[in-house]
């Protein structure tokens, strides 16, 4: 399961690097998605996360570890899904980027943050690249840390 975690925490990494390419490439502002989704989640919990600027810090620190948190999760469930064996990198890479991505999409749903049925074309680009990157660092890793199969003699 730790490996699964790396991969996923790798993973993440590359989703935030191209996120962040696309951003510079294109000029698009950073999305508020996960400053959005920490104050739902506070609401829920009943956490202050207390006012004005103060607030705001903690909705911009805690955002982004939500998204790694999920990243990292989701490498602990495709490490119980491969059993400790390397997957083939197309699959592994489309079961983890899509995995991700929905539970990224389907937790701002949920949250009422954002509804996917509504967004343009541009929009679902923008989420599906990064979730693809995301997909193909994690299982890279996976199938990395995996011992290569054994050679006949």
């Amino acid at each position: 399961m730790a490996d699964g975690a790396i991969a996923g925490a790798v993973g993440s990494t590359a989703l935030n690097v191209v996120s962040y390419l696309d951003m510079a490439l294109r000029g698009r502002p950073e999305s508020d998605v996960p400053q959005e989704t920490v104050d739902r989640l506070a609401g829920i919990a009943h956490v202050d996360l207390g006012n004005g600027a103060r607030a705001a810090n903690r909705r911009s620190g805690l955002g982004p570890l939500i998204g790694y948190g999920l990243g990292v999760v989701a490498g602990v469930g495709f490490a119980l899904y491969a059993g400790g064996r390397r997957q083939p990198l197309p699959v592994a890479t489309g079961l983890l980027g899509a995995g991700v991505m929905t539970m990224t999409d389907g937790s701002i749903t949920v949250l009422g943050i954002s509804d996917p049925r509504t967004w343009r074309r541009s929009d679902w680009i923008s989420d599906i690249i990064p979730h693809l990157a995301y997909g193909l660092a994690a299982a890279a890793t996976w199938n990395r840390l995996r011992r290569p199969p054994a050679r006949g003699r």
